[in-house]
């Protein structure tokens, strides 16, 4: 007989089981479908060596010529909540002016055929894809392109509403400005603290004014932003180290938490802009607009901690976030082998604790949290993936968020990254997310173990371990 005693884990009636993607790392280009050059696709005809194994994003999971049968793939893996995105420059191929009548019938028969699932529909406005023409004008540096961003959100919200579920402005917007202003790791590859700061402010006002668009399009839509709520912890209890951690979540976390949640930047971070001479342009109309549009709710993405420590103190050629806080390996960190980030699931307990005690207990849904894996082939038998380590994964995330419900936080749901394996960004396909395996030769979908647990998972509305 076993001493080991399985518990329970059921979560609130209605809450909500699914996964989330996005229209650049999905849908692939069609000739002839119309859409207009993005910064990716761009930045791929000049430096195609920069992305792996030269796989650029017009080879994505063919989402575009196969909707109608992967959608039918949701309530064969649980769903009851998906979450994807428009593409600007699918839409509006300029980014201004002329709308893609091709693209509007896609999405209009996507969003459809979602909602004839039974499926609540999620749709993001931004997944870093700018159409490259706004890019040219300055991109988000440039003031031009809010104010082009606030059209493209009421087109959307005119042409979409009545299918949409609710809305995302943007998703982890802390990730252009740190790997597009802040490092070389997405175009326009500028590092350049000065522009960074600006980025962020730009990208915060026109979020506020795609929820202001949103409530006066129709006063029933709802709509949030979705952010990578890293929790930053310190090496140590020194005070050095915990200056570097609370410098690091102004950066990462409250720069577009705050704005978007309470509806004003936190004093000490505008402290040190100004002390660095790093404030952006702005003006009190636009501070009003941010104090005036908060979201309704809210999106978070999880998958690693944030560990840093004290920086060095040698001299800087230039200012950057290592100024201010250096990152910390720490040893003995549990660690997804197949990818190597950290694994901490505690801090999904601490972001909710968080919400719950300095965000007003503001409503949210974990939007991403997922497990990649490198050379995941290695572990088909009898015919499809048997991802036991990605079950494991979900599920020891899911007792910390349990916990942090059981404390009293305002979850309303979990999404898993990703619904198919699909292209990531620099990666293409190095890593797998998915539910569902996508065979890149065949365009074949393959159901994995996790795939048929998590329809368990949604159906039981919880699950034992």
């Amino acid at each position: 007989m076993s001493d080991i005693t399985e518990k329970i884990y059921q979560f609130p009636d209605g809450f909500l089981w699914g996964s989330s993607t996005s229209g650049p790392q999905t849908e692939g280009i069609v000739e002839g479908d119309g859409k207009g050059m993005s910064n990716w696709d761009y930045w791929y005809s000049i430096e195609p060596e920069r992305f792996y194994a030269e796989i650029g994003p017009e080879n994505t999971s063919t989402f575009y010529k196969h909707y109608k049968s992967d959608i039918k793939l949701l309530n064969d893996t649980g769903h009851t909540v998906f979450r994807t995105s428009i593409q600007w420059s699918r839409l509006i191929p300029s980014g201004k002016g002329n709308i893609n009548q091709e693209a509007i019938q896609f999405y209009r028969e996507a969003f459809s055929a979602i909602k004839e699932e039974g499926v609540k529909l999620i749709v993001n406005l931004y997944h870093f894809d700018l159409p490259y023409c706004l890019q040219e004008l300055g991109g988000w540096e440039s003031k031009e392109i809010v104010y082009a961003f606030e059209a493209y959100a009421k087109t959307c919200f005119e042409l979409f509403g009545d299918l949409v579920d609710s809305w995302i402005t943007f998703n982890e917007p802390i990730v252009p400005v740190e790997c597009g202003y802040l490092g070389n790791y997405h175009y326009p590859c500028k590092v350049d603290m000065k522009a960074a700061v600006q980025v962020a402010y730009n990208t915060q006002l026109a979020s506020s004014l795609a929820v202001k668009a949103c409530h006066e399009t129709h006063s029933d839509y709802k709509i949030c932003v979705v952010l990578n709520l890293t929790p930053a912890y310190p090496r140590s209890d020194s005070k050095e180290d915990k200056k570097a951690a609370k410098i690091a979540e102004l950066f990462q976390t409250k720069s577009f938490l705050d704005p978007s949640v309470l509806g004003y930047y936190p004093e000490e971070l505008i402290s040190i802009l100004k002390e660095h001479d790093l404030l952006p342009q702005w003006t009190p109309e636009e501070l009003d607009i941010i104090n005036d549009n908060k979201v309704d709710f809210l999106g978070v993405n999880y998958y690693q901690p944030l560990r840093v420590q004290a920086p060095d103190e040698g001299p800087k050629d230039k200012l950057t976030l290592e100024s201010f806080f250096a990152p910390y390996d720490m040893p003995g960190k549990k660690i997804n082998p197949h990818r190597g980030w950290e694994i901490y699931e505690k801090g999904i307990y601490d972001i909710g604790m968080n919400l719950k005690e300095n965000y007003g207990n503001i409503e949210w849904l974990v939007t991403e949290n997922g497990m990649g894996v490198e050379g995941e082939e290695k572990f088909r038998e009898n015919g499809f993936i048997q991802d036991d380590y990605r079950i494991e994964f979900i599920q020891d995330h899911l007792i910390e968020l349990h916990r942090a419900i059981q404390g009293g936080s305002n979850c309303k749901g979990y999404m898993l990254w990703t619904f198919i394996d699909c292209w990531s960004w620099l990666n293409a396909y190095k890593n797998r997310y998915g539910l569902i395996e996508l065979d890149l030769e065949t365009e074949e979908r393959i159901i994995k173990k996790s795939g048929y647990w998590f329809k368990e998972l949604s159906q039981n509305n919880g699950f034992r371990k």
